[in-house]
């Protein structure tokens, strides 16, 4: 018997659409698995899909930081420039 948890697995094994969608599916694994009704395939099969989906999330953050950390550098840039041309005659 397979519970959906693991149906949706097997149908989303390829690489998440989204940060939030993957995010969804880990959560969703992480509870079934916690429930602790799967057979050991199927536990195997999802702490596998579940280490793909962390992989993938954490990813996901690192660029979104480094995103965020080169915005932020041309924000305080340009705040910068602006403070200085303000001294200048």
């Amino acid at each position: 018997m397979t519970t959906p948890a693991i149906a949706t697995m097997a149908k989303t094994a390829a690489s998440p659409q989204s940060f939030e969608s993957a995010l969804a599916e880990l959560e969703n694994i992480v509870a079934t698995m916690e429930a602790g009704e799967l057979p050991l395939k199927e536990s195997l099969a999802a702490y596998k899909r579940g280490a793909e989906l962390l992989q993938y999330c954490q990813a996901a953050l690192k660029d979104a930081r480094l995103q965020v950390e080169v915005l932020e550098k041309g924000v305080l840039k340009a705040l910068a420039d602006d403070a200085g041309g303000d001294d200048e005659p």
